[in-house]
């Protein structure tokens, strides 16, 4: 099946424009649904609220300018009181951009959050951040609402490839970089790095939080991924079985599982907890032989990513194809086509999927299917609960099985 198209927004095509126009390696989502963040190209990060973006798609056609888009957007007014109103920003980072992550302060969960009285910024609830990682190292934290540069961390010596924060309002965010190393900053501590996480033996290519900030994934050269404790900062376990560099990795909502993208042309699903591949997505029909394991380059998989409803996971890969799968099917539910396609996310609601090629975004209507008892049983244990727990619990052994994700 063919997926839906939802709409584009366009990268400026001036041909002596060196600002944008380029790859765009990174697309985002705010965790609120406020805003969609892309880079454009060289230096040029765009900003702009994804609830006046869709109704543009609704109101006009599927085709839409950047530029057409943006005069129809309220411009920001630092000085009209409305701080938390979205407003479209066009952020200039002074390097290309490679990576881009929102962070959001929720006060209320303390878990990792220090006494931020004694700090420059006292974020409150309603604080909405942009990381954006460049090519010279630096990491530039912004303001979302008022496009203004908060913090410059300095500390990698390579392109900063990756960037995520914690989910759990810490703003806790970790950095991944072609120096090899993880880098781990308190944003409420004014951007003190806290740790380095060391162990990958080549670059370091993506980096993802467990929902509840207990587990980081690092995924990277050498076919290389790691489970980190973010509790003690210490490696749980490497995973084994891709036969190339690995380059995007995403866990499920509920953090029972995790999908890694590679460049051996397919995309594993995990369960993290034991180790153990559940379910093979393969991009080359048919697969490769164990001589050629590595896989084709025109099959190389880009991007990876988990949908809200823990059903459905996306991917990109270099046969100008992007595809939907079901975790419990062999086969793409939906695909679609998109030439040269970088990175992709699904939207907040899980409803769109984004995706980046050529400074510009794409966007498709995500596959919608009635969730079975089975997977909302799943879904609803796996939350708090790891695959040893669960195989633990008092209970027969058929619901066991039920409640999990099986090989």
């Amino acid at each position: 099946a063919r997926s839906r198209t939802v709409g584009e927004l366009l990268a400026p095509t001036s041909p002596f424009d060196k600002k944008c126009g380029r790859e765009n390696w990174t697309v985002a989502f705010a965790p609120d649904g406020s805003y969609l963040a892309w880079s454009q190209g060289h230096r040029i990060v765009k900003l702009v609220p994804w609830a006046q973006c869709l109704n543009n798609f609704l109101l006009h056609s599927t085709k839409n300018g950047a530029n057409a888009v943006s005069t129809r957007l309220p411009r920001q007014n630092s000085e009209s009181g409305q701080k938390n109103k979205p407003c479209e920003h066009i952020i200039d980072c002074g390097d290309i951009v490679w990576s881009l992550a929102f962070g959001s302060s929720v006060p209320e969960k303390q878990s990792r959050c220090v006494n931020i009285e004694w700090h420059r910024f006292k974020f409150g609830q309603d604080q909405l951040l942009l990381a954006t990682g460049l090519n010279n190292g630096r990491i530039k934290i912004w303001d979302v609402y008022t496009g203004k540069l908060l913090l410059n961390l300095m500390d990698h010596t390579e392109v900063v490839r990756d960037l995520t924060f914690a989910p759990d309002g810490s703003l806790i965010l970790v950095s991944a970089s072609r120096d090899k190393t993880l880098r781990v900053w308190d944003l409420k501590d004014d951007g003190n790095m806290m740790k380095v996480l060391r162990g990958h033996p080549n670059w370091v290519y993506g980096c993802a939080f467990s929902p509840d900030s207990s587990i980081l994934c690092s995924v990277g050269a050498s076919k290389a991924v790691f489970l980190w404790d973010m509790d003690k900062y210490s490696m749980l376990r490497k995973l084994e079985g891709h036969h190339n560099d690995v380059v995007a990795c995403e866990f499920s909502p509920d953090g029972a599982l995790l999908a890694t993208a590679s460049y051996d042309t397919r995309v594993y699903v995990w369960d993290p907890h034991i180790g153990v591949i559940l379910r093979e997505f393969g991009h080359l029909f048919p697969p490769p032989t164990p001589i050629f394991a590595g896989g084709a380059n025109d099959r190389w998989v880009r991007s990876v990513c988990f949908s809200h409803d823990g059903l459905h996971i996306a991917s990109l890969a270099d046969d100008k194809m992007v595809r939907f799968w079901r975790i419990d099917e062999e086969y793409p539910v939906q695909v679609a086509p998109l030439n040269n396609g970088l990175c992709c996310t699904f939207s907040t609601d899980g409803s769109v999927l984004a995706a980046g090629q050529d400074g510009s975004v794409y966007f498709w209507a995500t596959p919608s299917q009635v969730s079975s008892l089975q997977h909302l049983c799943r879904m609803a244990i796996r939350r708090v609960m790891p695959t040893s727990q669960v195989k633990n619990l008092p209970i027969p052994c058929k619901v066991v099985e039920f409640l999990c994700y099986q090989i």
